[in-house]
This record gives C-alpha cells, sequence and structure tokens, in this order.
C-alpha cells in the first residue's frame, strides 16, 4: 500500500518556536496543516507569513479549545483532502524532526498500524514528569492488557487516518492534554497495533508549557476512571484477542501472515488433549474455527474463494452438494484444527499404525531396501506432517521435512515439545540455495527420503514461479522442488495423506525416476512437470476439498513480483563446483 500523510501542527501561543519547528519540517516534503488554538495576536502574527496555500495551510479556531480540539479539527481536514495518515507533533519544537522519515517508513511497512514515538529524554526533563508519565503509561497497560504501548503521553506519533477517524466519531475523546493518551487507548481497543519508534525528546529552556498542575491532572484521573471501566465491560473480548491474536494485514503474502492463534492458545488445546482426551481438545476446536473463521479476513476469503472455484469448476459432476456458504468455511477451517489434533496424536504416540492405509508402501520398501534417497513432493493437502511422526515411532527409513523457516515456528515448537524427535529430520531453510542442495545432496546419498510442498511460492522476494492451469484458473506453483529434484537426481514421487472415514490413506504416485531439465529445453520442461504436478494436485484436491489447507488466495495476480525475480537457483556444475570446494 502507497501511503499518502501530511503534518498536523496544533498551536497555542507557541509564536517564539513555530517558525523553528515549521521550517525543521519542511525538509520531509510533507504538508503541513498548522492549527491555531485560538492563540493570542503576536503568535497569530508569526503564524500569517507561514501558510503559504500549498505546502503549509493555516487553520484557525476562533477560541482556545485544547490540544486534543486542535489536533482532531487537523485530522479531519487531512482526511477531507485525500490523505491516508497524518504525523501529529508539538509546535514548542521538543520533539526531534529529523526522526519523520522513520515514522513514515514504518507507516508504509505497516500501513494499518499507529506509529507511536517513545520519548528518550535528555537531562532537561523535570524529574517530576518523568514519574507521571510512568504512572499514565502503567494505567494504560492495565487499560489495554498489554505493554504494545511503550509511551503513552509522547505527542510525536503517526495514525492510520480512517480507523483514528473512525474511533473519533464514535467517541468522546478528550479535549485537552489527556488527548495523546485515550486516542491511543481507544485504537488499541479496535484491534490497530501499536509500533514504537525511540525519539529524542528536549524540554527548550524558553518553551511554553500549557500544563496546569491540578487541572489537569484530575482530568487525566477522571480520564483512566473512564478508560477502566471502558476496558472492563470490553474484558472478555481483550482477554479472547490476547489467546487468539487479530491478523496484523491481509494483503501480505503467505510467508509473512502472522501466525494464527497465541502459543498459550496452542499449549491450551494441548493440555485438554493429553489428559482429557481428543472428545475434550475437539470441543475447545468449535469456537476456536468460528473466532478463526470471523476475524481472519485472509483465511476467511482464500477459503470461500478456495470452495466457490472448486464449485464453479465442478458444475457438470459437482463435488460440494450446494454453493459454498459460510458455514462450509467453518468447516474448513474445522479439518484444518483437527488435522493439527491428529499431529499432536501422532507426536504423542497415541495413532494406531492400523489407522493409515498404506496401499503402495512396498515402492517405499524397495527404495528403503536399496538405500536409495528420494523426493517426495507432497503439498498442503490432508495430513503428511502425521505420516513423519508415525516413520519415526516405527523406525521406519528416515523421513526429512524441508520447511520454510518463516512458517508455522509456534506449531513446530509445540511438536518438538511433544517429542524431541521431531526436529531430529526437520530441515528448516529460507531458500533453495546452494549450501541446501549440498545439505540435501547428503540426505539423498545416505537413501534417506525429502518431502517438500509444492504447492506454495517460496518465502523470498525473488522466489521464482511458474504459472500453470489449476482448478479452471493459471495459478503461481514454486519452481524449487523441481529443481531441487532435478540437482539431486534421484527419484521423485508425488505424496498425499488424506483423511477417509476413521482413519487416512497415503496416496503415493511414481512421478518420474528423475527430473531432466536440457540446458535448452530447460524452461518448457521444467512448466511441464510442474503442470503435471498441479494436475494431480487438483485430482486429490477434488477428492478432498476440505482438506486443502492454504488459506490465502491462490490464483491473485503476482506478476510484478515474479517479473522482478532475478535469483536463478543453482544449476548441476555450479552445484558440483559448490561441492568440491566444501570438501
Amino acid at each position: 500500500m502507497t501511503i499518502s500523510c501530511c503534518i498536523v501542527i496544533p498551536v497555542y501561543n507557541h509564536g517564539d518556536a513555530i517558525g523553528r519547528t515549521v521550517q525543521a519540517l519542511r525538509v520531509h516534503g510533507l504538508k503541513i496543516i498548522l492549527v491555531d488554538d485560538g492563540s493570542d495576536a503576536a503568535t497569530q502574527r508569526q503564524l500569517a507569513p507561514l501558510a503559504d496555500g500549498s505546502h503549509v495551510q493555516l487553520l484557525r479556531l476562533p477560541s482556545n479549545r485544547g490540544k486534543g480540539v486542535a489536533a482532531m479539527t487537523g485530522f479531519r481536514e487531512a482526511h477531507r483532502q485525500g490523505f491516508t495518515h497524518v504525523i501529529q507533533i508539538d509546535a514548542d519544537g521538543q520533539h526531534d524532526a529529523t526522526d519523520v522519515p522513520k515514522f513514515v517508513a514504518a507507516a508504509s511497512a505497516n500501513p494499518s498500524a499507529m506509529i507511536c514515538g517513545q520519548a528518550v529524554y535528555d537531562r532537561s526533563v523535570p524529574t517530576s514528569r518523568k514519574i507521571g508519565r510512568y504512572i499514565t503509561h502503567t494505567w494504560v497497560w492495565i487499560e489495554t492488557l498489554s505493554f504494545r504501548i511503550k509511551d503513552s503521553m509522547c505527542g510525536f506519533r503517526l495514525y492510520p487516518l480512517a480507523q483514528t477517524i473512525r474511533v473519533i466519531d464514535r467517541s468522546h475523546i478528550g479535549a485537552r492534554m489527556d488527548f495523546d493518551t485515550e486516542i491511543a487507548v481507544r485504537l488499541a481497543w479496535t484491534g490497530v497495533p501499536a509500533i514504537n519508534i525511540p525519539t529524542h525528546v528536549a524540554y527548550p529552556l524558553d518553551g511554553v508549557s500549557h500544563f496546569r498542575m491540578w487541572h489537569d491532572n484530575a482530568r487525566i484521573s477522571l480520564m483512566h476512571t473512564r478508560l477502566c471501566f471502558g476496558m472492563l465491560w470490553r474484558l472478555p473480548w481483550l482477554l479472547w484477542r490476547k489467546v487468539f491474536p487479530r491478523e496484523p494485514g491481509s494483503s501480505a503474502p503467505w510467508w509473512r501472515l502472522a501466525e494464527r492463534g497465541s502459543y498459550l492458545g496452542i499449549l491450551t488445546v494441548f493440555y485438554l488433549y493429553r489428559f482429557l482426551g481428543r472428545g475434550a481438545a475437539r470441543a475447545v476446536l468449535y469456537p476456536v474455527a468460528i473466532y478463526f473463521f470471523l476475524a481472519a479476513k485472509t483465511a476467511r476469503e482464500g477459503s470461500l474463494k478456495f470452495l466457490r472455484r472448486v464449485y464453479d469448476y465442478t458444475r457438470e459432476r459437482p463435488v460440494l452438494p450446494h454453493a459454498p456458504t459460510w458455514r462450509d468455511g467453518v468447516r474448513h477451517v474445522l479439518a484444518f484444527a483437527e488435522s493439527g489434533l491428529d499431529k499432536v496424536a501422532a507426536w504423542l504416540g497415541r495413532l494406531d499404525h492400523s489407522q493409515v492405509e498404506f496401499p503402495n508402501r512396498g515402492e517405499i520398501d524397495a527404495l528403503i531396501a536399496r538405500r536409495q534417497g528420494a523426493v517426495l513432493v507432497g503439498a498442503h493437502l490432508g495430513n503428511w506432517e502425521m505420516t513423519r511422526a508415525l516413520a519415526a515411532f516405527s523406525g521406519y527409513g528416515t523421513i526429512n521435512a524441508v520447511v520454510y523457516t518463516d512458517h508455522a515456528q509456534r506449531f513446530n515448537r509445540l511438536l518438538e515439545r511433544l517429542n524431541q524427535r521431531f526436529r531430529l529430520n526437520l530441515i528448516q531453510i529460507s531458500s533453495l540455495g546452494p549450501e541446501t542442495a549440498i545439505l540435501l545432496q547428503e540426505k539423498i546419498d545416505r537413501g534417506e527420503l525429502l518431502v517438500i510442498v509444492g504447492d506454495r511460492t517460496p518465502p523470498a522476494e525473488n522466489g521464482r514461479v511458474v504459472r500453470v492451469p489449476f482448478l479452471g484458473q493459471d495459478a503461481p506453483f514454486a519452481q524449487g522442488p523441481f529443481l531441487l529434484a532435478g540437482l539431486l537426481g534421484c527419484p521423485v514421487y508425488l505424496f498425499f495423506c488424506l483423511k477417509e472415514q476413521a482413519g487416512y490413506r497415503i496416496h503415493l504416485e511414481h512421478f518420474c525416476d528423475r527430473v531432466e531439465l536440457p540446458r535448452k529445453q530447460r524452461a518448457d520442461a521444467l512448466r511441464e512437470y510442474i503442470r503435471r504436478y498441479a494436475e494431480r494436485l487438483e485430482y486429490y484436491c477434488l477428492r478432498a476439498p476440505f482438506q486443502w489447507f492454504n488459506f490465502y488466495d491462490f490464483w491473485r495476480d503476482e506478476s510484478a513480483a515474479e517479473k522482478s525475480a532475478t535469483q536463478e537457483h543453482p544449476t548441476r556444475h555450479e552445484l558440483d563446483d559448490v561441492r568440491t570446494k566444501h570438501a
């Protein structure tokens, strides 16, 4: 998202400082809106020459109504002019104007967040101010049940305008010195995340302070009383959100999406399973699945888009009995949660091998007997991780899972806590480069099996993909698994583990003896391998549509990202060179 940002400065009798403040801010090229909060005649004479009608705009309030009213007046004007974000900064020069680019950069990376200045004081700040501020910070941490807002009183802050105007319209916000604290708390209540940026704050010797000891302290105390009562009736929702945190954004690629649920929430379900059994843990999954579906916009839209695509693609021979509704979306999420329970059961050793059918086991047995390694290309379909757990318990060869470093780390930590063997054969990578290829080649040479999923793009900005038909429309599939298989020069199998009735069934298909990528026809050959994989994935997705757990828009257009990709995966000759140097 491209943000459009301006600066709002509430002004009240800051005639001596406002000129220096505006001059320090002009260099950043952002429009500045000065809001004169009923200043005296001397200040008005200082303000008039600053307003040039384009870069600096001056708004006047007829009488002094307070910093909060002046700030909100500026926010509304900025919103009316089409700005998406606004920086609020004090007029007296106490804030470090050189930090403006840091705030803008943070907002560009996190458009829905509130960017809070976290004051770093020099010796000019009075000790009494420090103590008073710390007391307010403590109350804010209580009112939000969070430590995310590090400094609730700093007047140097960047706000997302749409969310801020919405809160202002729906709430009675403090008009004076209580504004900065109250707006931060109320934005936090609505789920707006806070990002803190340390910034130097000084109290100028000639600075003008409008803080009235008794009046403003009483006003702030009343504000905290009001906010505490507001927190109490929001308490169930705030606690729920702590256990199952909201997704910070829905437009990011899949590898940037926050993990759903907190570690506490995952552990709660785990202990229910361990001590009360599957029935108790499964009962908890129903409200969790409903919450997930309602709160996680990306997951909800991704699920329904996929199910609707399945429905539209199979209209002549329907796979789904009716057009998908929100109930089907919840069912989809619940199936995902249940697959997690099955993984827990497998790593606890509570899953009976008789519950898993493996008709083509003979092919893998033959590979293991010959000590011949192979690549198994799977998908986020069904529960392939459960099969690795069964192999670990039975001593059935060595199955290595190649996973992306940034994905599902919380759940992986839980599985490692259940069984230390979980991590032994887990190979976490961030990209498929020469060093990774060498490590995996050593595994293959020892006769081990590598499982890698082929239905997600790699977690790197320059990860290469090929678009091939999938459920009626071209979709991006990663080149990495098939380039890797070509480098390793070993047999390749397709591997899917689907839940069928009371148990699981492993579907193993021989894909090729080895991936051949001739130099002159490399792109065409690679596309054909990926097309064949997508064709078989489509077949199994139609057999079990509620078991495909890619909860994002798999068909989204990423042409710009694909065109900018420049990193090539290593060729066979490059791999041989690197291995020689490694030896």
